[in-house]
């Protein structure tokens, strides 16, 4: 394993070929071990106290999942051809300049996703060593993780790639056996009372809710598919990433549901305590599971961070850029601590509304360019273009018009009784008005070369 170069060349550049040495096969697990995590389960439990259990509840989070992951996967494929970090890839969309405001979003995103994470972690380490006879303050034992997960993430992605990896298999089977022995403790046991008929409103936010744990993956996909091969085929890249991010992260959530209604509130409190109860002799693989599942998640978070903070324009050395995020990180979450479960659903739903407009974008841009247009895909756009204007126009409506939190019901959302339907709408309106602005582009290009010729 090679450490990362720690200059901003190594994010505002292309990895040179004879660097592109990364194996295929850790784009999966690049996906699948961070979504391995705590949060999936409680986003499950919170489906259950949103009204949604059982087949509904089913279907919200196999939509919401097929929603999220599309996105990562369609991302991940530019990573081998452009060479370029994800954030940094926007400069053939945004320009040089227009880039860099969503890669300072994407940054505290990081941030906030790092608190996210080491909230329930933290309560189960300490209820690990608990069981030793060691008691342990939630600011401690939080410094701890986080900082295991900073040492991880400073190495770069060779070294984060292959924790992925080798962790990732054993909170495969640990999280696949306290799954199944959870799933049929819980089994006849409620502690709700009976749901009553679904809201539509409900069902909206949970696939929301869902579906953003994954989306916010597509703004790191091709920081860990850059190093592949150039010439990999891209359906393979594609496969892979849809695969890992889908596949854990709906089996984690689907443990959730299937275990909601035994618990009391999807706080990682009661989550993490549930757990412990039904594992039995199992309580401290339960345990370990949670807690040491942050190092996968954030490792590949402040990782993801560093690149996001270079390309925002802050040239700074990308292991001060981790130590930064991991820092802030840490405060978010010791302030955050006990206010966890409506900081979460805040947070989950607010992401969507930048991240789906970003994603919007994006993705027009790479796969539906005019023909006139294809062969400056990659070429590197000066300034702010229309595209990041059309961005933060997307953004500022969604969130003023469609959004639906706690924290503020937009005018449409509410018309539709408090249904989340804004990530939709930025998505295919941004995606929309990329698509006219390259036509229209592409229709200048095609007059210029007429004239020329």
């Amino acid at each position: 394993m090679q450490v990362e170069e720690t200059g901003s060349a190594a994010v505002l550049e292309r990895v040179p070929t004879h660097l592109r040495t990364t194996r295929v096969d850790r784009v999966f697990w690049s996906h699948f071990s961070p979504n391995l995590a705590p949060a999936a389960w409680v986003i499950g439990v919170l489906v259950v106290v949103l009204g949604l259990p059982g087949w509904t509840g089913f279907w919200v989070l196999l939509i919401g999942n097929l929603l999220g992951s599309l996105p990562v996967a369609l991302c991940a494929v530019m990573g081998p051809e452009t060479g370029l970090p994800q954030m940094e890839a926007s400069r053939f969309s945004f320009g040089r300049i227009g880039k860099r405001l969503p890669s300072l979003i994407n940054w505290a995103n990081c941030v906030g996703w790092d608190a996210v994470n080491n909230v329930p972690s933290a309560l189960a380490f300490i209820l690990l060593l608990k069981m030793v006879g060691l008691a342990v303050p939630f600011w401690l034992a939080l410094g701890i993780l986080a900082f295991a997960q900073l040492l991880a993430s400073m190495g770069g992605h060779d070294i984060v790639q292959a924790i992925e990896k080798y962790l990732g298999w054993v909170l495969l089977v640990s999280f696949a056996i306290v799954g199944v022995i959870a799933v049929f403790q819980s089994s006849g046991q409620t502690s709700a009372a009976p749901a009553a008929a679904p809201r539509f409103a409900d069902i909206m936010i949970g696939i929301g809710a869902v579906s953003s744990f994954n989306m916010a993956w597509a703004a790191y996909a091709s920081d860990y598919t850059r190093y592949v091969p150039p010439g990999t085929p891209s359906s393979r890249v594609f496969w892979l990433t849809f695969g890992g991010t889908f596949l854990s992260s709906f089996t984690m959530e689907l443990f959730g549901l299937l275990t909601g209604a035994a618990i009391s509130d999807p706080s990682p409190g009661s989550v993490i305590a549930a757990l412990q109860n039904w594992s039995g002799i199992f309580a401290p693989v339960a345990l370990a599971a949670v807690a040491f599942s942050s190092i996968a998640i954030n490792a590949a978070n402040d990782n993801t961070a560093a690149y996001a903070l270079i390309s925002g324009g802050v040239h700074v050395n990308r292991m001060l850029s981790a130590v930064v995020t991991a820092s802030m990180g840490y405060l978010l979450a010791v302030l955050g601590e006990g206010t966890f479960v409506s900081l979460y659903e805040n947070y989950l739903l607010l992401a969507l509304y930048w991240i789906a407009p970003w994603c919007g974008i994006v993705l027009a841009d790479w796969y539906c360019r005019p023909a006139a247009l294809k062969s400056l895909r990659m070429e590197t756009l000066a300034g702010w273009t229309s595209s990041a204007t059309l961005f933060v126009v997307v953004t500022v409506l969604t969130i003023g018009l469609f959004s639906s939190t706690p924290l503020y019901t937009g005018p449409v959302a509410a018309m539709l009784g408090g249904a989340d339907v804004g990530y939709l709408v930025g998505f295919f309106m941004a995606a929309l008005g990329q698509i006219a602005l390259l036509n229209a582009r592409g229709r200048r290009v095609s007059v210029a070369r007429f004239q020329d010729a």
